[in-house]
């Protein structure tokens, strides 16, 4: 089951039905063991359901449907059940009775409270030639005169209405006077849809009327709500109203109580709007009760931060799970996921949680971890400008002191290591032919100079 809710930026939230999915007819067939193409009884009662859809392709099988007491506003998607037996449609919006000539196999449909008032319409089921039983009950259509009669002329395959049994004898009497009973149905039948134009125009208005109020409603600085922001009445009169209020303060749950009470106890018509209309008060009302409120707060002096969470006073504990970790903090109550970001780095293994037995409300403690590692943002440093001491300037080695960091800078001039690129020396370029020179040996030590003849006869050595 999917609860879509959308978020108006100029209104209050606007509630989209439950739609049919495949999920839930397959949680609604655990007696088939989930399994929908071979289903043959499905119930979809009480599902918040506005649209028959996808039945008629997933679970051609069907012979038993229910689907009373939703918001369904047309009979639509049924006409491929060929072996539909028994369609359960009360507690519904319908007004029409449309599209069953496919389900050949029907043999009762019920239609208790809904707003059927083209009672023409029957006759549509005159092709369902197996249809048995019919209940109507509750729909404007039986208020009209010359219903019965109608209905059992126009249905002779009929065996029941409403829970009543057909005899013969009416069954002729009905066939006999058919023509006059349906002149008599099509004028109120006329009556009734221009009464039913003026109800959708009226809660039309109606519903623009109570938008428009939420809309002009802004929170004052005291929690009240004011209709009127832009009061131009006179001195006198806004300091009078201020003081009355300041004499009778409203409580804001007396006055949700008040707008509580009138809504219920207002007289309005029952329409398919009027039933939307309530339909959506009680699941605003219901979405309002599951909002939990929560206070975060940070524990200075025992270096702890406190997450206190309202839970509801009797939910059972075992309903709950918490989960801390070090930069947030999970709560789960009853499978609905609860989470905050922690402003700071805390320690689970020492977190602890208790739950109060007076309030229901759940307390996190959880202390803060120590030695936690902030990230900073690096900025680059200006460059270095020297100053004179006189000038009231820092120094170099004041700027030592104040952990500037610095580059040792070394003088080319310096260098002790080998120069591997001025190894060989470079020749100079001269004008003319190039001529190859060798360099002049280096003159050797005459070690043996002293008593040295030399031999001409001998040549050198080389």
């Amino acid at each position: 089951q999917t609860l879509w809710t959308q978020q108006r930026s100029d209104g209050p939230p606007v509630f989209t039905l439950r739609k049919v999915t495949e999920d839930l007819i397959r949680r609604r067939a655990e007696h088939n063991e989930c399994e929908i193409f071979s289903l043959e009884e499905v119930s979809l009662h009480q599902q918040d359901i506005e649209r028959i859809e996808h039945l008629d392709r997933w679970c051609k099988e069907l012979r038993i449907l229910y689907l009373q007491n939703n918001l369904i506003p047309r009979i639509e998607n049924v006409g491929r059940l060929k072996k539909l037996e028994y369609l359960n449609l009360a507690l519904n919006n319908i007004e029409v009775i449309e599209n069953l000539e496919g389900c050949e196999s029907l043999q009762k449909l019920d239609l208790t409270v809904n707003f059927v008032g083209r009672l023409s319409s029957v006759e549509s089921l005159r092709h369902n030639i197996h249809l048995r039983e019919l209940f109507l009950v509750g729909n404007p259509c039986t208020q009209f005169e010359g219903y019965r009669q109608f209905v059992v002329a126009a249905l002779p395959q009929l065996k029941s209405l409403d829970g009543t049994e057909i005899s013969r004898s009416e069954r002729i009497r009905a066939s006999q006077g058919l023509e006059e009973a349906r002149r008599c149905v099509a004028e109120q039948e006329q009556e009734y849809l221009r009464r039913r134009a003026e109800e959708k125009e009226e809660a039309r208005r109606k519903e623009a009327g109570v938008e428009e109020e939420k809309k002009e409603r802004k929170p004052g600085f005291d929690g009240r709500w004011y209709t009127d922001i832009n009061n131009t009445a006179p001195e006198s009169e806004k300091n009078k109203e201020n003081q009355e209020l300041n004499e009778n303060p409203k409580n804001p749950e007396e006055d949700e109580e008040q707008r509580e009470h009138e809504f219920w106890h207002t007289p309005c018509s029952f329409t398919p709007e009027s039933r939307l209309e309530a339909h959506r008060h009680l699941e605003e009302k219901r979405r309002a009760k599951e909002k939990l409120d929560f206070c975060l707060t940070e524990d200075e002096e025992n270096n702890t931060i406190i997450l206190d969470l309202e839970v509801y006073r009797h939910m059972d504990t075992s309903l709950i799970d918490v989960d801390v970790q070090p930069s947030y903090a999970r709560v789960s109550v009853k499978g609905k996921i609860f989470q905050v970001v922690l402003p700071a780095e805390v320690k689970p293994d020492s977190s602890t949680a208790q739950r109060s037995q007076t309030t229901g409300h759940l307390l996190l403690t959880m202390p803060r971890a120590e030695g936690e590692i902030k990230v900073t943002k690096t900025v680059p440093r200006p460059p270095r400008v020297r100053q004179n001491r006189r000038s009231g300037g820092l120094s170099e080695d004041d700027q030592r002191k104040n952990n500037v960091p610095e580059r040792l800078e070394v003088d080319p001039s310096k260098r002790t290591a080998v120069d591997l690129a001025n190894i060989v020396p470079r020749q100079i370029a001269k004008e003319g032919p190039m001529e190859t020179s060798r360099p002049d040996p280096p003159a050797a030590e005459d070690h043996f100079s002293e008593g040295f003849v030399d031999d001409p006869d001998v040549p050198p050595l080389i």
